[in-house]
């Protein structure tokens, strides 16, 4: 230790242990109660817990350590709660805090954000508001995407880099706002009605990133609800970590988890086109292969079809035919003839056997009338001056018949 001016100069570290003795020497300071309401609640994996204990004009870091909550048997803590915690007063040097080492808690009511967010938020489902008959489905694939948020928050980035990769087809226009603070609820309900107005915005995502209940309690507003609930154009809300939920969660049209959620939910994926893209050129490519290979196989039997109605083709088996018909024909007349000339052949055997001419080769005569040439066989055929004609072997004589 040196001096200066004859005062001591002490390390960093000398100061904090002096401080946390100083502290720890007190024993109205090392078992004490305070009461307040909890904000900013982080349980971790290991079961120690760290929340801040506020009133109107203050607010003291505490920690409570899994060993202390397991012998306490104590509930689960949460933002809004309002307790009585019981512990000592130390300094934990590390990060230059006070803090309270809790050893028991005590509920002693839900505390004031709590309450007005639980009768804000019966209020506003009686009227209806958070009804899922009301909200609106998301477009498939908004032109314009708004965002209502901080210019200088980190969440903006985050969206704004999620819509570049997801769907770069999509325009933004950022309503910009304050997120939290007393001014932050009119202002976030002015930036809505700001883009219904203007009107080209086909969705709107209004977010922040996580923070206490006090720094997302611009969302748990009436204003910022009624706003909402007014607004033409669907609403994402995107507000805090998963477990944070909002009024304003309850009154929009979809809830994401996170402002990066909300982008994701905005918009489709433009990789997931270029997926399906590429199937249906590959399911196209083989429909068409497959279809071009039907109308080979049709166009080849075409061919065939058309090879066989040639019409030389035709003519040459039209010839055959002809020449078979003919030689048909042919061999048929020459049949039917053969059979006519057997036939004539029998007639006339039949007639030469009948032939007056072989009566007369016997010596016989034939006599006929002029008049009709018929064959006179009897007398009673004949009357006095009828000419007749007697043929013989070797002619005719004429005759006149007389009375006798």
């Amino acid at each position: 230790m040196h001096y200066f001016n004859g005062l001591a100069v002490l390390s960093v570290t000398q100061l904090s242990r002096y401080l946390k003795e100083l502290l720890e020497a007190d024993d109205v300071l090392q078992n004490i109660w305070v009461q307040g309401e909890i904000s900013d609640c982080k349980t971790y994996s290991n079961g120690h817990c760290y929340f801040t204990l506020k009133d109107a004009e203050a607010q003291l870091r505490c920690v409570y350590f899994k060993n202390a909550r397991l012998r306490s048997e104590a509930p689960e803590l949460r933002n809004g709660m309002a307790i009585a915690a019981s512990g000592h007063i130390s300094y934990y040097e590390r990060d230059g805090k006070l803090q309270l080492y809790v050893e028991y808690v005590k509920l002693v009511g839900e505390g004031a954000l709590f309450l007005r967010f639980e009768q804000l938020k019966a209020r506003l489902a009686a009227e209806g508001l958070f009804d899922e008959s009301r909200k609106r489905p998301l477009p498939g694939q908004p032109a314009v995407v708004g965002i209502v948020t901080s210019p200088q928050a980190a969440a903006l980035r985050d969206m704004l880099r999620v819509l570049r990769v997801r769907y770069p087809l999509a325009e933004v226009l950022l309503a910009p706002t304050l997120v939290q603070g007393s001014e932050a609820p009119a202002s976030i309900a002015a930036a809505l009605d700001l883009l219904n107005e203007h009107g080209e915005a086909e969705v709107i995502i209004i977010g922040r990133g996580g923070g206490s209940i006090e720094e997302l309690w611009a969302f748990n507003e009436e204003i910022v609800a009624r706003a909402i609930a007014r607004s033409r154009i669907p609403v994402i809300s995107g507000v805090g970590h998963e477990t944070d939920f909002t009024i304003a969660d309850f009154v929009a049209d979809y809830r994401a988890s996170t402002p990066t959620a909300a982008a994701t939910a905005a918009v489709p994926d433009i990789a997931d086109w270029q997926s399906d893209l590429q199937a249906k050129q590959f399911e196209l490519t083989e429909l068409m292969e497959a279809y071009l290979e039907d109308m080979a196989e049709k166009v080849e039997r075409t061919q065939r079809d058309l090879q066989r109605a040639n019409p030389s083709d035709l003519l040459d088996r039209r010839r055959q035919q002809l020449d078979d018909t003919a030689e048909f024909l042919q061999m048929r007349l020459q049949h039917i003839l053969s059979l006519r000339v057997e036939r004539l052949s029998g007639m006339a055997l039949r007639l030469h056997a009948l032939s007056p001419l072989i009566t007369i080769a016997r010596g016989y005569a034939v006599v006929r009338r002029n008049s009709d040439s018929a064959l006179v066989t009897s007398i009673q055929q004949v009357q006095p001056g009828d000419a007749l004609t007697i043929q013989v072997t070797d002619g005719s004589i004429p005759v006149e018949v007389r009375r006798t």
